[in-house]
């Protein structure tokens, strides 16, 4: 009995201390800080979460396409860029056939760093192997827009139609199994257009586009020098001009003088994008 009654006084002197201990000035106030840290890593973690929640929100915001208002129009006649509203008319329209066979990439590179859009135009003979679909993957990525030349650049009009389907659809397909987007744009060899060749790329959903001048195809004008002189100086020159190069050693060497050139004549260059194509007049 005596040593329950000792046990029992031991453990009240025990509990009085420990509260005695709890009661002390300094014990309370590390217990209100604890508590305060504790509520701030909340309320870090709290704006943290919020934090990630608006990252989230505005790189989901960002990874959405911008809806672009077309300022351009292709004049189906002359196939001149013509403005809407009050878009500027003093432009011109750079356009590159038969990539990508030798020059394509650096001619993309320069148009790059000189900021130039332009549309280059895909031959499906020249993106047979995986390391053209890789320049042309390239060229797409860099920005610049991808139409279509056929599959062999063949004159259509000497084609069944069943033929010009294959040259047209084909290079279709594989543009848009390289780069992820069918052209919008689509250009015969030699303007050589056929009424199944257009019926065919309007089902396309793709603007026939011709041309307004072009040299570099012409003997006379195979140098640097001359092609760089008439494509900026050539009398055909005027607002909304559809400007014809090629892929080719001398266009791409005279590239950055033509760019430099027309631009200190009081040209803007168009960017494809900004052309209302046939989505746009339906949508319209």
């Amino acid at each position: 009995m005596k040593k329950s009654l000792l046990y029992i006084s031991i453990f009240f002197m025990l509990l009085l201390a420990s509260c005695n201990e709890e009661a002390k000035p300094e014990n309370r106030k590390q217990d209100e800080q604890s508590a305060q840290v504790k509520g701030n890593a909340e309320e870090v973690k709290s704006d943290e979460e919020q934090l990630k929640i608006d990252v989230d929100a505005e790189s989901e915001e960002e990874a959405q396409p911008v809806e672009q208002i077309p300022q351009y129009e292709l004049n189906p006649k002359t196939f001149s860029i013509q403005p809407i509203g009050d878009a500027n008319p003093r432009v011109v329209l750079l356009t590159i056939d038969d990539a990508p066979d030798k020059r394509a990439l650096d001619m993309a590179k320069t148009l790059k760093k000189l900021d130039a859009p332009a549309i280059f135009f895909i031959n499906g003979h020249f993106i047979a192997t995986d390391d053209k679909k890789v320049i042309l993957k390239e060229i797409h990525d860099m920005g610049f827009t991808i139409g279509n030349h056929t599959k062999t650049h063949a004159n259509l009009k000497t084609l069944s139609e069943e033929e010009q389907r294959e040259e047209i659809i084909s290079v279709n397909d594989l543009v848009e199994e390289v780069t992820g987007e069918r052209p919008r744009f689509f250009r015969a060899p030699f303007g050589a257009n056929t009424d199944f060749s257009n019926t065919l790329a309007l089902d396309e959903g793709m603007l026939v586009m011709n041309w307004t001048y072009g040299y570099d195809f012409e003997r006379e004008y195979m140098t640097k020098e001359k092609i760089a002189d008439i494509m900026v100086n050539t009398e055909l020159l005027r607002h909304g001009s559809n400007l014809l190069m090629h892929d080719r050693d001398w266009t791409a060497d005279a590239l950055e003088e033509i760019v430099n050139g027309l631009r200190g004549k009081g040209y803007e260059f168009v960017d494809p994008n900004l052309i209302k194509g046939l989505d746009d007049e339906q949508q319209g």
